[in-house]
């Protein structure tokens, strides 16, 4: 009271002692043991709003230490399904081969922007799920390079999904399955046109070997005038391979396959949808919505298996398991569409995968600059 009478004004003395004793609790509840000497007046300007003072925030993960994060979960639920990387691979080679035999059988009433329309519609769904899942933003830095990578990937698919209506499975897969063949040749174009490395002969004989075996396959097409569709199913390949060098440009730069697969389905389903409008869009039948769903479903799984497998087994296994989509095809189309095997088909398939696995071979080791 003695105070209250000696100041002129009581009262604002009151309500400013009321706050200063809030501004002290605030802070004592905050940091009790590293409260400023100095009283709240003075250490409330050196607190950052909503941060408690003298405790500095936590460190965000670094993009190392979240796909690490990311790679041991692939590794545990891949340990706890019990299946080893190659038995991934043949999984997916499988189901690849199996989407393939219903591309072809929903091309006869469906066009192939519908059908990859559909399909990109459920992988969208697919990846937005799985993204929520292992809490995976979609969000990019990089949208020029998804750009790039989503227009070379869903043409490819594009011009196999036509390809596969017009040819037989095993044959339009064989073509499509040229990419690595045609990565060489990228290879040894870039080291003769600007010199950076010396050209393995063993590569060149690679691509040769590779297209020897095209050759073969397309002679049983040359009497059916099938020239068109396999055209189309070998520059399917040559595309698919700047897709893949695209991939790999988006992994370096830290990017999820969740998100690539995200985006690349969205520039399928509008691909998909302004080439189906011409035409128009047929009607949906039960065996319709059945092919539609298995194409989109198990695409969308084979992807999965395909980027565990690779997450967890050696690249040069997956690579070479990942040919025997080509065996499983070829059975598809023998016993459900009755294709022909010639001789000739058979040794170019053969020979084709063979240059695939030495290509791949040949890329995952450094090319010695010694004089020979």
């Amino acid at each position: 009271m003695t105070e209250r009478n000696r100041h002129p004004h009581g009262e604002p003395l009151q309500a400013e002692r009321k706050q200063d004793e809030q501004d002290a609790a605030s802070a004592s509840s905050n940091a009790p043991s590293n409260a400023s000497p100095g009283g709240p007046r003075n250490a409330a300007p050196n607190v950052a709003p909503n941060v408690p003072p003298n405790i500095p925030p936590k460190a965000p993960f670094t993009t190392s230490r979240t796909q690490r994060a990311r790679q041991h979960w692939h590794v545990a639920k891949t340990r706890a399904s019990g299946l080893s990387a190659p038995w991934l691979m043949v999984i997916a080679t499988l189901m690849f081969a199996t989407m393939g035999v219903c591309v072809k059988l929903a091309s006869a009433d469906y066009s192939t922007g519908e059908i990859m329309f559909y399909r990109s519609v459920i992988g969208i769904v697919m990846m937005v799920f799985l993204a929520r899942s292992q809490g995976i933003s979609l969000a990019t830095r990089v949208p020029v390079n998804h750009f790039w990578r989503s227009v070379t990937g869903v043409v490819s698919m594009y011009m196999w999904f036509y390809s596969v209506g017009g040819l037989p499975v095993a044959t339009a897969m064989t073509l499509n399955y040229m990419s690595s063949v045609w990565m060489a040749v990228f290879m040894i174009g870039g080291a003769l046109l600007f010199g950076t490395s010396k050209v393995d002969k063993r590569m060149v004989v690679s691509v040769l070997l590779g297209f020897v075996g095209v050759a073969l396959v397309l002679q049983p097409t040359m009497a059916e005038n099938q020239w068109w569709y396999g055209l189309i199913g070998l520059l399917s390949g040559m595309i698919s391979a700047t897709a893949y060098l695209q991939v790999g440009a988006l992994a370096r730069a830290g990017e999820p396959v969740t998100r690539i697969v995200f985006y690349f389905s969205i520039a399928g389903m509008v691909l998909g949808f302004i080439t189906a409008l011409p035409a128009g869009l047929h009607p949906l039948t039960f065996k319709g919505v059945f092919l539609h769903l298995t194409v989109g479903v198990l695409a969308g799984f084979a992807q999965i298996l395909l980027t565990r497998a690779y997450a967890i087994g050696r690249t040069l296994v997956n690579a070479s398991l990942q040919y025997l989509g080509i065996a499983f095809a070829a059975i598809y189309g023998v016993v459900w569409f009755s294709d022909p095997m010639s001789t000739s088909l058979f040794i170019g398939m053969v020979m084709i995968v063979g240059a695939g696995m030495c290509a791949a071979m040949l890329k995952s080791k450094p090319v010695s600059t010694k004089s020979r």
